[in-house]
């Protein structure tokens, strides 16, 4: 299981990667006007912010507290955050000698928040009236 919930999950680290190389820096902070909206860059920062929490969960075993490092929202600062939280994601994984269930809890746990956020995203992206990247594995339904 650990495999698949990983293979999905980098598919989706794709998604961002790509979602973040084609915004402009406007519509990272553009805005809906609907209740509850989050920007697109809100968004991403608390992707960030999982990756880097649940990379260092997955590696201790457990939990340990939240943070993200994304302080800025500009495509660049974006687009290399995004790509060193995944990779800290992968590094955590893959420096793991004894698989738990808590880690497969957490590695769980941050494939579903990514996916949350994906949608949310998705819907962002389409009231915003910007494209969806090529890699948004839902991109037929929209």
């Amino acid at each position: 299981m650990r495999d698949i919930v990983l293979a999905n999950l980098e598919r989706r680290f794709g998604f961002y990667a790509d979602l973040a190389r084609q915004v402009d820096d406007a519509t990272l902070s553009a805005s809906v006007d609907v209740p509850g909206h989050r920007s697109i860059g809100l968004h991403l920062w608390c992707v960030v912010g999982a990756r880097e929490s649940y990379a260092k969960a997955i590696a201790a075993g457990e939990m340990r507290g939240w943070a993200s490092s994304l302080e800025n929202f500009t495509r660049s600062e974006v687009s290399a955050k995004l790509a060193a939280a995944a990779q800290a994601v992968l590094d955590a994984v893959s420096g793991i000698a004894e698989w738990t269930p808590e880690r497969e809890r957490l590695l769980t746990e941050l494939a579903e928040h990514e996916a949350m956020h994906e949608g949310q995203l998705i819907r962002a992206l389409l009231a915003l009236e910007q494209p969806l990247p090529a890699s948004c594995h839902w991109a037929v339904c929209g």
